[in-house]
């Protein structure tokens, strides 16, 4: 396979990892102000800080307020990755990859970019549409997860698209579960235990992990379990550490891939070795940085050992992220 057309599969994966999962981190951001109390510090602005496109934003916008958040997030075509952006990179990697793909991708994909394209501007003003229309992407994206795994071989072409939609999905599940780190409640407040347990359950939720929460681990929502189940429970396919075994297996069946598969085994056992339920909000936001910063290193070596392996050196041992937030 050539390295142009591997990498434009690698890529198509993110960006449609990446619109559903902006899709579940603003419902998420929903939630989570709905049931905040008066006093609480959290807002629109920290969903911009959590998704690393804070300095992007300001550029562009004056005000930090919700439509203009949801214009930059949604179909603000300058953000590389707003959902509109993400959903017509995306159909044109796949308009150049009609061979490697089934017959019906290319007609589902542009299919989700009309729809994307039509409906944007309603989601940006209107919550209630918004809610409709971001759960609409992420069931149309659920059909398209669903035709590559049903109907294409599962090849080296299939281990790319894995690659890149798992790299992505785990980068978002720490990104959703920033959230709660930056929320802070009023000290005085004498419902801090069952707002806080409002909170994880809207996150449970925005990952569509209520139910598995509830019969894999417990019928009582806690952040600690939350925060062990969604890092680090292998069961769930939206954990970070599903993600990776995922990512380890699809780099066994590549060639030339020992290193890449020694530095993904060893971030597996530094996650099984840590007990991220026991932090602190500051020390979880920090271990989540550390987490995405592994991810980014993971990418930039996947790039360089097979997509741009022309380059003389290796890229360095940390991430080596856009303005986005996301590594590309």
């Amino acid at each position: 396979m050539l390295a142009r057309v591997a990498e434009n599969l690698y890529w198509m994966a993110r960006y449609l990892e990446r619109t559903e999962n902006t899709a579940r981190l603003i419902n998420s951001t929903t939630h989570v102000l709905l049931d905040l109390p008066l006093g609480a510090a959290f807002g629109w602005a920290n969903l911009i800080e959590i998704a690393g496109l804070d300095n992007m934003f300001h550029r562009h916008y004056p005000d930090a307020n919700e439509e203009a958040i949801m214009c930059f997030l949604i179909e603000d075509d300058r953000n590389p990755s707003s959902i509109l952006s993400c959903v017509q990179y995306a159909r044109e990697n796949t308009r150049t990859l009609r061979e490697e793909l089934p017959a019906e991708m290319w007609e589902r994909i542009n299919s989700l970019f009309l729809y994307v394209r039509k409906n944007a501007a309603t989601a940006c003003r209107s919550r209630r549409d918004r809610y409709m229309v971001l759960n609409s992407v992420i069931e149309q994206r659920h059909a398209i997860v669903g035709l590559f795994s049903g109907t294409m071989g599962h090849d080296l072409a299939y281990q790319i698209i894995k690659l890149g939609r798992n790299i992505e999905r785990a980068d978002m599940t720490t990104r959703i579960l920033d959230l709660n780190s930056a929320v802070q409640l009023p000290q005085d407040s004498v419902l801090h235990e069952s707002i806080m347990e409002r909170i994880w359950m809207s996150t449970l939720n925005s990952l569509s992990a209520y139910q598995a929460y509830r019969h894999l681990v417990s019928m009582h929502v806690r952040s600690r379990e939350v925060i062990n189940f969604l890092i680090g429970d292998i069961r769930f396919p939206r954990s970070v550490e599903h993600c990776l075994s995922e990512i380890e297996s699809c780099l066994k069946l590549m060639p030339k891939s020992q290193h890449l598969q020694n530095i993904v085994a060893q971030l597996r056992n530094k996650i099984s070795q840590r007990h991220t339920g026991e932090l602190g909000a500051v020390a979880l936001h920090e271990y989540l940085d550390l987490l995405q910063a592994e991810l980014g290193k993971i990418h930039d070596l996947l790039m360089y050992h097979y997509f741009h392996a022309y380059r003389v050196e290796l890229p360095s041992a940390g991430p080596t992220l856009t303005e986005s937030g996301f590594a590309e």
